[in-house]
Formats: C-alpha cells, structure tokens, sequence
C-alpha cells in the first residue's frame, strides 16, 4: 500500500504536494486576474476531485472564503446563495452548465494551467494540512449553508480555527495515519465531504481515492484499496441493494475487501439499527457512528474500538467539546431534553444574520435542537430533532425515530418516515409514511401496519395514520425532508 498524501480522481493520482503547489500557482494567478481575494466570499461548484480540492486551497491560501454550492442547483437558488453571501465570484470545476445570475462573474477552473514544476516547497509543509496562509485563526475560511428545511438557508460561517481543530480532533479520535487509504464518495458541499472527509485525511497526510458520485459498482471495484470509507444511512442502504442484485463471486469479493477496512463511519442522519446489523454480518463490525452539525462539527463520536460501539448510539464527547442536556425548565439533566455544545470547533456565526446567532445561544452554549438522552456510562443516543422529530400528541412526547426504527423491520417496508400533523384534538396527528418493497403494496394497508405496530409500540406511539408513497424526498446529502412531507400530506377533516 503506498504511504503519504495523495489525491487520486478519474483523471489520475497526484501527490499531495503537487496538488498544493497547483493550488498556489492558481491563487497567485486568480489573485492577479480577479483581485485580492482576502475576505471575498466566493462560490465554488464541482464534483468530488482533485480539480475541487485545487480550487478549494487555492481560495483559502488566498485568505478567500469559500462557499461551496451543489452540483445541479438550480439557477434560483444559486441567485438566493450569490445575493444572501454578497458572492460577485463563482469558480466551477466541472464542465457541465452553470446557472448563476448576471452579477457572478464565472471562472472555469481548466482555464487554469495544472501544470506545475516541482514545487518549491519544504517537505514539512508539501506533507501538512492544506496552507492556510496568512489569515489568522478566528477569520472566515468556509461558509456551509444549512438545509433549509425550515425557511430559507442559513450559512454558517466555520473560522481557519474551526477547521483546523476539527480535522485535528478526528486525526486523533480515529487514529488517521499516513498509510490510510479514505474512499471519499460524498458531495462537496457538505460538512460531511469536506471537512469531515476530506481536511482530516490530507491533513494527516494520508491517499484520498474521490469519485465523482456514489456508485456501488466502482466502490465494490476500489473497496480494496481502502482502509478508511464514510457514508451516510442511505449510501449504506444503496450498497446492500446493489450486493443483493450482485453475484456470488463479485458479493464475496466486497466482503472479503470490506471487513478489511480499518474504518468505516456513518454520519448525515441516524443509522437505522437494521442497516447497521447488516454491516455487522457482512464486516463482523457495526459502523461507527458519531454525531456532529455544520454549526459545530463533529461534537460526539462512538469509540474507535469496535467492541465499544453502541448500535443506535453516538457516542461521547470529542476532545475540545463540551456537551450538557437541558431539560424544558433550563436544568441539566441526562434526559430527555435539548443537546447543547461548545468548544473550538462551534461556528462563529450565521452569516448576516446578526439576531438568529444570538438566538442560538445560550450562554457561551450552542443550543442544537436535538434531544438526547445519556446512559448510565456516559454515551449518548439522539431522540430526535426537537422540530421534526419529537412529536407531542395526547399529552405525549413521542421520538418519531423510535418509531421509525420498529416499523423498517416490518419485512414489507423499504423505507418509512413518520411526521406529526397539526390536529385539533390530539396536537398532533403522528402519521407514518411508507414506501412499500415491490410487489408487497398491499401489505402495506394502513390497517395491517397499525395491527402490526400495535405488538411491538405502546399504544400511543402506533402511528394513526399511515401512508404510501413511491420515494421519501431528501436533500444531497440523503436526509429526508420531513416539513415537505408534512406540507404534502392532507389532514382528514373528522379526527377519530
């Protein structure tokens, strides 16, 4: 297996320390067509590469501050992103189009030469964390829009501290190494893929293999070649559908390549147990699971021990970070009530939202809208989002994840999400919706699954509706939509 930083994409395998002097030569050039870019937020389009990568250093080295956007954003969100982030520059690394309004000037990254000479670098910074230049540690370097689920988007703006002490915590947490091979198959506009992924192994330094998009068959051809692989539920998902279709010999060549894996994580959105078991009996180990937001990172993480995971649970707190529960009279309790974090890696700000930020404080704490619950040992399990998926119905408070965790073991049902309408006589309506497994519709009647609910739920948490749908929509990054769903749904007149 090679050692050291190196970024590899369809295009080909690039040390580390070429990809930063590229990156350099392309600063100095953008700098002396487009400007000083100190401070200047600038948008930034493309799919996982090491064009992106490039692109990336070469607007923070600038002491830039960059503004990832999604592949396939729509031209009126594009406006909303270039407007709310005062944006007049946008660089795209992909040659697909790219919609953004008038006011955006567009620079393709190829019309950038990344043919450099050997770079004129010492070794001790070719092999370090991408140079963040001269900017000093509380500036702006990233601004990640959240997923506006609720309203418009929100950025949040992440300092060269933030970043850096993120990837520093997680080189140490999960024991990075220079011989560590990450498999990166998430987008560029997450937390997730960039600083998560991305920062914490070339800051090891160690290879990164990137592929343009999540695709089963090229991960069960590149899986290995990897020690390190991170994904979300519904990748996981994805990968067991297409093992399933696979034959024998192509099934047992991916388990075989990823039981050897030293590292796989699952993060965006709660694992389901049974997705988590199935990894457990192809590996011999559950993924490890941990917890963290754009607003502050990665906050909680299960153990890098296998044996010491807890399926359904993320874990405790990462070094740095302070975590408390808060109950509803504003007491610390070990729950249920609401996660709140701080430490250096928290989010500074919302950007131009002056008001929302302090809002979202408490006392030096960033308040998460997650309810958590603490075992007696310490660990934590997530109940749910306090606005989506903690429900009130009857004089009840209901984890909408609980039961959603019951029903995906109902053999009939692929996917399920369970949502509260607003009712008049029970607060709210908890509402399962249910994307039956094909060829199984039928037992997928809302009289069959309630029955079937009601031996394994206690009465008030069995959903008093349920619903079929043909897909659940969700967001880049696979997290379901669930105020969109809310605001499909129709609500009977009569309550019952």
């Amino acid at each position: 297996m090679r050692s050291g930083a190196e970024v590899e994409d369809a295009s080909g395998r690039r040390p580390w320390a070429q990809v930063l002097a590229s990156s350099l030569a392309f600063a100095n050039e953008l700098s002396r067509t487009e400007g000083s870019l100190v401070r200047r937020r600038i948008l930034l389009q493309g799919e996982p590469s090491a064009a992106w990568v490039r692109a990336f250093v070469a607007i923070v080295v600038s002491g830039g501050v960059v503004v990832p956007v999604a592949m396939g954003t729509p031209a009126p969100e594009l406006a909303y992103f270039a407007s709310d982030a005062e944006a007049g520059l946008a660089i795209v690394t992909h040659d697909g189009e790219a919609p953004f309004p008038e006011s955006v000037k567009v620079v393709h990254a190829s019309t950038f030469s990344d043919d450099v000479a050997d770079p004129p670098l010492s070794a001790s910074r070719a092999a370090g964390a991408p140079a963040l230049g001269d900017p000093a540690p509380g500036d702006p370097a990233l601004v990640l829009y959240t997923s506006g689920t609720t309203g418009k988007p929100k950025g949040a703006v992440l300092t060269h501290e933030n970043l850096a002490t993120q990837a520093a915590v997680l080189r140490e947490a999960w024991a990075f190494r220079d011989t560590d091979v990450l498999l990166h198959t998430l987008p560029m506009h997450h937390l997730h893929g960039i600083v998560v992924a991305l920062l914490t192994a070339l800051t090891t330094p160690a290879e990164v293999v990137m592929l343009p998009r999540f695709d089963p068959k090229r991960i069960f051809e590149l899986m290995g070649r990897a020690t390190v692989f991170m994904a979300v539920p519904t990748m996981y998902q994805r990968l067991f559908e297409a093992f399933d279709a696979a034959d024998a010999a192509t099934r047992e060549a991916f388990a075989r390549d990823a039981k050897r894996l030293r590292l796989a994580t699952s993060g965006s959105a709660a694992l389901p147990t049974r997705l988590a078991e199935r990894w457990r009996g192809i590996t011999g180990t559950i993924p490890l699971e941990r917890y963290g937001m754009t607003e502050i990172g990665m906050a909680l993480s299960n153990t890098l021990s296998p044996e010491g995971r807890r399926a359904g649970k993320v874990g405790r707190p990462l070094p740095t970070v302070e975590a408390r529960i808060v109950d509803e009279e504003g007491r610390e309790c070990n729950g249920p009530g609401e996660l709140w974090v701080r430490g250096p890696s928290v989010f500074s700000e919302y950007l131009g939202k002056g008001e929302t930020t302090k809002a979202s404080f408490r006392e030096g704490w960033f308040m998460t809208g997650d309810v958590a619950q603490r075992d007696e040992e310490g660990v934590i399990r997530l109940l749910g989002r306090s606005s989506v998926d903690i429900l009130k119905s009857g004089g009840e408070k209901i984890s909408a994840l609980e039961i959603e965790e019951t029903l995906r073991e109902h053999p009939a049902i692929a996917e399920v999400a369970v949502v509260g309408l607003s009712d008049e006589v029970w607060g709210e309506r908890v509402v399962a919706v249910v994307v039956p497994r094909a060829g199984r519709e039928l037992e997928c009647d809302e009289a069959a699954i309630r029955s079937w609910a009601k031996e394994r739920l206690a009465a008030f948490k069995v959903p008093r509706e349920v619903r079929t749908v043909a897909s659940l929509p969700r967001n880049a990054m696979g997290k379901v939509l669930k105020p969109e769903i809310a605001k499909n749904l129709t609500i009977p007149s009569t309550s019952t």
